[in-house]
């Protein structure tokens, strides 16, 4: 009945949720092809699909076409950012948790929104130092309070023209937020949550929402753990930005910044120049790589 453009939205138990270019959400199956192939299609996919009924707004994916990238955790396409919520109190945030993610997206390429939630349980201080810390490693860094609908508006624009990733811990106001971006857009959004049928609160499927002209987000379920790859310590490394003005000019060539004389990434920690909390995430993770049985293969 004719083929359409359009971007896959959700996928479970064998369907694909399609918003296509009529602004119509249709269900399809993927063609067998994509199984031959090992291709998966995933949310965020530009896809080619055929309309099978349009009063029952079926179809089938027939192309997916070229992906910008390709997120694995979690799993998605043609992703610009990440955007990461934690709380800045209650709970307290877990850091080392927000490093794991951080190295995740950083050997996917992918830059990273950093915001925190609930500012209105702290003072200042501990905003600038959160903010000190994390813009150092290259992340732009927001503060809010959902409650009290602040900081949000710089949020939104930041989100503007781009597919965002959002993630974060249970507990910490991503579902607030996720509800606050949706009100944007709460008639259309209504509308294909009816279609496929999700719950209003809790998130069990990676799923995206077209928020305004060109600008979406990619709602994930919320995790407490993270489990790194399996890599060598000496490229997780180099998966910390702070490090690389200080590479070459360590005593030892190949310096691991933990336990070598002569380092200069740690002449700059006893500085100030960086981070401790970060560095101290750095040895742990580096030392739980060092303690896995040996069957690296990742590169830096």
């Amino acid at each position: 009945m004719g083929s359409i453009k359009g971007k896959i939205i959700r996928g479970v138990g064998g369907f694909y949720y399609v918003h296509a270019q009529d602004g119509q959400v249709y269900e399809c199956r993927a063609k067998g092809i994509f199984r031959k192939e090992n291709v998966k299609p995933l949310p965020g996919d530009d896809v080619e699909m055929s309309v099978i009924s349009s009063a029952e707004l079926t179809g089938n994916v027939d192309r997916i076409l070229p992906r910008k990238n390709m997120l694995i955790r979690p799993a998605a396409a043609n992703v610009d950012q990440a955007l990461v919520i934690f709380a800045a109190a209650s709970p307290k945030p877990n850091l080392n948790l927000l490093d794991r993610f951080l190295i995740l997206m950083r050997m996917q390429e992918i830059p990273v929104q950093i915001c925190f939630n609930k500012t209105d349980l702290v003072d200042k201080k501990d905003c600038d130092e959160l903010k000190q810390t994390y813009e150092s490693c290259g992340c732009g860094v927001y503060f809010v309070s959902i409650e009290q609908q602040t900081g949000l508006k710089e949020v939104r624009e930041m989100l503007e023209g781009k597919t965002t990733v959002v993630a974060g811990p249970s507990g910490v106001g991503k579902s607030s937020m996720t509800n606050f971006l949706l009100n944007r857009d709460q008639m259309e959004v209504g509308s294909v949550s009816e279609r496929i049928d999700r719950g209003r609160h809790t998130t069990r499927h990676t799923e995206l929402f077209a928020i305004g002209p060109s600008t979406y987000f990619l709602d994930t379920p919320g995790f407490s753990s993270l489990y790194l790859p399996d890599m060598t310590p000496e490229a997780l490394r180099e998966l910390y930005p702070e490090f690389a003005p200080y590479e070459g000019t360590c005593r030892f060539q190949g310096c691991m910044h933990i336990s070598e004389p002569g380092c200069t990434v740690k002449e700059a920690l006893a500085q100030g120049k960086i981070s401790a909390g970060r560095y101290k995430n750095y040895c742990l993770l580096a030392e739980e790589l060092k303690q896995r049985k040996p069957k690296y293969n990742h590169k830096a």
